[in-house]
């Protein structure tokens, strides 16, 4: 197994590295973070051009058809802002979910405009319980005409507010199916209400009796003859089991960052006539902080080495999101112990990783949920 990078990927990472340092300083992030903002237009835009967005998709669907690993990197980078924006809940985690459970003529709808940044897609799975299973879905899909009337309440809906499109889990009224449905986010009856406290402008999604077609459900896992939001649970888990390691290089990429500002810190401040990482205490936190990338960053690329090469992942990537979330969550307790008191000020920007560490710890399921499904795929 080898997990270093290629020249290509180390040529990408260089770029994204200067792209985030041109277009997402320090007091822009500040900003965003004050103002609320979903993502600025001009670097967002810019985002855009690159092609970027589209890493994940298939040429043939007008992406950029780059590996996991690609992508990894790519995230890692965008992680070390962190910048904000819909790109791992739209690039990644929608385009996935559209390649797994979309009909043919809807990839070639909706994957262009997706990779392009003209379409911004947010999944709104979770409700009041904020669980990642399938038995927690009560929004209700009813049969109306040749359509449907969806209601119901999604919450923690990240970057709902941006979103072009929302994908939504259902349940149908005879409650036999969960499957997925695309639904516009300026649609009657869609309201959303953004949560504050937390990064990534998530929000509560209320859908009042929303009506949507058949052309709305994504349909391309259905069995002949059978519901058309049957199978939608099944390929949104196999588009999360993807989008799961990217998501954890993008908290290695915030770890990595929090070490570097940690050890530099630690290099410059003087007290009592000498650096404080000469302290035997100081010290210990930033072996912590190496503890907890390293373990983040390799079992987070190993995970994402399976999936390119078509192994069994389901091991490594539970793992990843178990071990990559608890670390950058506590790279972020050992950094602030290093800086003291300058470590909270807003304008120093550590708070920055402080509130995204704790925003994504949850995403896509909690340390604990992923440690049971890690135990279920390892059958004990």
């Amino acid at each position: 197994m080898d997990l270093s990078l290629t020249e290509e990927q180390e040529m990408l990472k260089a770029a994204v590295r200067r792209f985030v340092d041109t277009e997402y300083p320090k007091e822009t992030l500040l900003e965003l973070a004050t103002t609320g903002q979903n993502a600025p237009s001009e670097p967002w835009s810019k985002l855009a051009a690159t092609g970027w967005l589209g890493i994940v998709i298939p040429t043939e669907y007008g992406g950029e058809g780059g590996s996991f690993t690609d992508a990894g990197v790519l995230f890692e980078e965008l992680g070390r802002g962190p910048v904000p924006g819909p790109h791992l809940s739209s690039a990644a985690l929608g385009a996935l979910t559209i390649l797994e459970a979309g009909t043919e003529e809807q990839k070639r709808y909706l994957l262009p405009d997706v990779a392009a940044g003209r379409r911004t897609i947010s999944l709104a799975i979770t409700e009041a319980d904020y669980q990642w299973d399938e038995s927690d879905v009560q929004a209700i899909a009813a049969t109306d005409g040749d359509g449907y009337r969806v209601s119901g309440t999604k919450v923690y809906v990240y970057d709902a507010a941006a979103a072009t499109d929302l994908i939504c889990a259902v349940r149908t009224e005879n409650r036999q199916h969960v499957g997925l449905a695309l639904i516009p986010a300026d649609a009657p009856g869609v309201s959303i209400r953004k949560l504050e406290g937390f990064a990534w402008n998530l929000a509560e999604v209320r859908l009042d009796g929303v009506q949507i077609g058949q052309s709305a459900v994504l349909s391309g896992r259905a069995m002949p003859g059978s519901s058309p939001f049957s199978g939608g649970w099944l390929a949104l888990e196999q588009a999360v089991a993807t989008a799961i390691p990217l998501l954890c290089a993008y908290q290695v990429g915030g770890s990595q960052q929090v070490y570097e500002m940690s050890v530099e810190y630690s290099r410059t401040r003087i007290q009592f006539g000498t650096p404080i990482g000469r302290f035997q205490r100081v010290q210990d936190h930033i072996i912590n902080l190496v503890n907890e990338l390293d373990s983040a960053r390799w079992t987070t690329y190993e995970a994402l080495w399976k999936l390119d090469t078509e192994r069994e992942a389901a091991d490594s990537v539970h793992l990843a999101k178990t071990v990559s979330s608890a670390a950058y969550y506590n790279a972020c307790n050992h950094a602030h112990e290093v800086h003291a008191g300058v470590g909270s000020t807003t304008e120093y920007g550590l708070t920055l990783h402080t509130t995204a560490s704790r925003t994504l710890y949850q995403f896509l399921g909690d340390p604990k949920f992923h440690r049971r499904r890690l135990a279920d795929a390892l059958g004990l």
